[in-house]
């Protein structure tokens, strides 16, 4: 799935809502979030934890795709570099 920049807090309930139905159809066990041009701020990875938990609910890991140094930075900074996995 495809996260657009700006990541933004209204923007959120739809985004979860996406990833839920995307995961209920295809029953993945990866899902992968192109990030490329995603923000490296707290909004941005308050979002990606949340669609992880949504995600390891239903069995599937996250995997991040196109993901900056900045923003892979911030997820290990904030102890989340194991539920946010860069991939490809």
């Amino acid at each position: 799935m495809r996260i657009s920049a700006p990541v933004e807090r209204a923007a959120l309930p739809a985004l979860f809502e996406r990833t839920c139905a995307l995961l209920e159809a295809s029953h993945a066990s990866i899902l992968r979030c192109e990030v490329a041009g995603v923000g490296a701020d707290a909004v941005a990875v308050d979002a990606l934890a949340r669609l992880a938990l949504v995600a390891r609910r239903r069995g599937c890991a996250v995997r991040l795709c196109g993901a900056s140094e900045e923003l892979l930075a911030l997820v290990a900074f904030l102890g989340l570099a194991d539920v946010l996995c860069e991939g490809p």
